[in-house]
């Protein structure tokens, strides 16, 4: 904040704004884009991995591994995002602190699930009661992650299965010929070939991905809706000390600029990856492009 912005009241009109977007709350606002950007940083790969190794499971010879790589798309995809975003935080989070438990606290006699509540000793809980702050945060932006990625990689384990499912069998059979192993030929070959037949389908995952951040809220992360909504509301003095009237439309407004700019330069980024991929590729009339 600047050093005239100490009696707001005595401020002129772009004084008063330079010191209204200043404020801590605002500083939080802006450090809240960054963390929209680096979940979805962090969650795109992380999706793309879960979800490699789902549709490679769903494809496996190995009757076992098949069923749990079909299970897990069918689940995912069968049951409304929400419900997920709201159980496996609270799973995830109990999971690993009765795993610490168990090591931690070997000689706990008092049972963990007492009625609706879930006990472990101090020592497992995650994180420390006595941890910093951004110790707490950084462990709920660490399972929101998860969850997404947990999510949105069932989605991209069914475009990659179709994508595998999709490149010509002839193509497979050829390697085969040359005396390719079955793992050679599905890393030499199959994998470069499905990106072409996965990409639209992973291009609208990714802005679908885009779309779902305002959910982090639901997981305890303040993100960038939760401050133009407690923001732009009515004077409150819990937020600033510049009151003023309902400014939500204008912070909506402010986010609907970002998200419009984000997804297109998105695309723009996405048709790029896809001429790249289409070069030298072969066409119907039989040239290639």
């Amino acid at each position: 904040m600047f050093s005239f912005c100490s009696d707001p009241e005595t401020l002129g009109t772009v004084r008063w704004f330079a010191c209204y977007l200043t404020t801590g709350k605002h500083m939080s606002l802006y450090w809240s884009v960054l963390t929209v950007l680096s979940l979805l940083a962090i969650t795109a790969p992380a999706a793309l991995a879960f979800g490699f190794f789902g549709a490679m499971s769903a494809r496996s010879h190995v009757l076992p591994l098949r069923w749990l790589g079909k299970a897990y798309i069918a689940v995912v995809r069968g049951v409304p995002d929400i419900a997920f975003f709201l159980f496996f935080v609270i799973a995830l989070d109990q999971a690993f602190e009765w795993t610490r438990h168990q090591i931690l606290c070997p000689d706990w006699t008092d049972p963990i699930r007492q009625g609706n509540d879930f006990i472990v000793c101090d020592a497992a809980k995650l994180p420390l009661s006595s941890a910093a702050q951004w110790v707490h945060e950084v462990y709920g932006f660490f399972l929101a992650v998860l969850t997404f990625a947990i999510v949105f990689g069932a989605f991209a384990a069914n475009v990659l299965f179709g994508a595998m499912r999709a490149v010509p069998r002839g193509q497979l059979e050829t390697a085969e010929a040359y005396g390719m192993t079955r793992r050679q030929t599905f890393w030499r070959v199959l994998v470069p070939q499905m990106w072409l037949y996965a990409l639209p389908g992973l291009s609208n995952l990714w802005m679908i991905l885009i779309k779902a951040t305002p959910l982090l809220f639901l997981l305890g992360v303040e993100d960038i809706v939760y401050w133009a909504r407690e923001m732009g509301a009515s004077a409150n003095r819990r937020f600033t000390d510049y009151p003023h009237g309902d400014w939500r439309i204008w912070y909506f407004l402010a986010l609907l600029v970002f998200y419009l700019s984000f997804t297109r330069v998105s695309e723009i980024v996405l048709e790029r990856i896809n001429r790249r991929l289409l070069h030298g590729q072969a066409t119907v009339g039989g040239g290639s492009r």
